[in-house]
């Protein structure tokens, strides 16, 4: 109002210029951080807790190396060439994203600066290449995860998220709806996780038979980290704390809590047992699922998402994939195919079906180009509502064909380099052959203490050898006494 002076604080300055929004740009700040956590430790913990001990550190690594990778590649490169200049309808011009004087510009939606979007689609990009790790743990040559890493965000994820979320993009031009990764990160991490696996390799065929996890509890840590983290993941993409933030961020807790109990009940009902590794994945479903609707659909519609996020995945994982030798013969090691892959094309499919026109309208700007089916046939609009459909089905074909091709090709050029597989003997023993490092300072992969491959444990046998040896002289000596 004229006349009325703003509180000091308001005031706009060289550090506060007037389009900044503070609140705006705290929360993304901080949902950045909440995504990045989803991460490190997030996933470390997870992973670390859910393979084999011998091979937690291995894990567990392959999440750190590629979050720093990724982060010192997308400043570099990475950024514009998926939110800069349109160099093809579907990738961006590569260049740094650095100075001062293109960081403290407005970014392309929200009231904040370069430099705050940049570290927000950072820890996008990272968790990505992270969830792609999970198809491969237990076996993937480290020194070639450490060039698939940059490769990949170069001729993969660059292409996908400037054709889906760069205003450039001609995905995006054609008006799909992917509110916050369900295509660019779930889906591309998926299609592209499978084919890696097929390429690397499996793992060893008593891994495959029997890898327990080393440590359930852990497991569970870094699970609830993830799912406390998306709603950084799915509330930090209007790019403001409005309305819609508060909804994508309850859609995404309830399509969650369904997802993880309509698995938990698919199991009790089919195998009799409740599982905390069933419950964890239906989880990670529930959230893949709704990642790309959160704030376009009421909460009603969550919920059904939800019923089949944890039935769908669940199908295909434990009926599917266990009758087809096609599927069998790729050694998928966290079934990110199921988890990530089906069911971000799934999300992606049911977003068409209920996204409500006036959501997307306080998302994209615009009422007549983003309707649902279901709002496409109320409105006797049918036609709208198809074609919404349509370009759902065109992103996730794009998705697979993009990530298909260039997760193979780099696979091949990455082993005229390298291995990919790691050797027979460095996977009979795991951390200690890749690392030299080992999770735990005990001994045992449920075998007897003379067969395992520990130095420590070795040494260790041999020092109670010895005092036990001791205590019989002892023994012996006394009762000649």
């Amino acid at each position: 109002m004229a006349g009325v002076p703003f509180p000091s604080n308001l005031l706009p300055s060289d550090g506060s210029p007037e389009w900044l929004n503070k609140s705006d740009n705290a929360w993304q700040l901080m949902a950045a951080t909440l995504v990045g956590l989803q991460s490190v430790p997030g996933l470390i913990i997870l992973y670390g807790g859910a393979v084999k001990k011998k091979w937690a550190v291995n894990s567990a690594f392959m999440t750190l190396y590629a979050f720093a990778c990724v982060f010192f590649c997308w400043v570099i490169w990475g950024y514009r060439m998926s939110f800069g200049d349109r160099l093809l309808p579907f990738w961006g011009k590569p260049a740094l994203a650095l100075d001062e004087k293109y960081l403290f510009k407005q970014a392309f939606l929200g009231a904040f600066p370069i430099a705050t979007m940049v570290y927000f689609q950072c820890v996008f990009a990272a968790i990505t290449l992270i969830l792609i790790a999970g198809a491969l743990l237990g076996r993937m040559n480290f020194y070639a995860w450490m060039l698939f890493v940059p490769l990949w965000l170069t001729f993969s994820y660059t292409i996908t998220a400037f054709s889906i979320w760069s205003p450039n993009g001609f995905l995006s031009k054609l008006g799909i709806i992917d509110y916050s990764g369900g295509y660019v990160i779930h889906l591309s991490s998926g299609v592209a996780g499978f084919t890696a696996a097929y390429w690397v390799g499996p793992r060893l065929n008593k891994d495959r038979e029997r890898f327990p996890p080393n440590n359930l509890l852990l497991m569970l840590a870094g699970a609830g980290l993830l799912w406390m983290g998306w709603t950084g993941f799915n509330g930090g993409d209007p790019y403001s704390v409005g309305l819609d933030a508060s909804l994508a961020v309850l859609n995404t807790h309830a399509c969650t809590a369904t997802s993880l109990l309509t698995w938990v009940f698919l199991d009790v009902i089919f195998f009799r047992k409740p599982s905390v590794i069933g419950a964890v994945q239906g989880m990670i479903t529930g959230l893949v699922c709704i990642t790309p609707a959160a704030g376009v659909v009421q909460g009603w519609a969550a919920l059904i998402m939800g019923l089949f996020s944890g039935s769908i995945p669940w199908f295909t994982m434990m009926v599917i994939h266990k009758r087809s030798k096609l599927l069998q013969k790729v050694d998928d090691t966290m079934a990110v195919l199921h988890t990530h892959a089906i069911a971000g094309s799934l999300g992606g499919i049911l977003t068409g079906l209920f996204a409500e026109p006036k959501l997307n309208y306080l998302f994209y700007g615009a009422y007549s180009k983003y309707v649902g089916l279901l709002y496409g046939i109320q409105m006797n609009i049918a036609s709208t509502g198809f074609r919404q459909i349509g370009i759902q089905l065109l992103g996730i074909l794009f998705v697979i064909f993009v990530n298909v091709i260039s997760t193979s090709l780099i696979c091949l050029l990455i082993r005229v380099f390298v291995p990919l597989r790691m050797s027979e003997e460095d996977m009979e023993i795991g951390d200690e052959a890749a690392h030299g490092e080992e999770a735990y300072a005990i001994w045992g992969q449920g075998d007897k203490l003379e067969n395992s491959s520990s130095k420590y444990a070795s040494s260790l046998y041999e020092d109670v050898e010895v005092a036990a040896t001791k205590k019989n002289k002892r023994s012996s000596q006394i009762e000649m006494m």
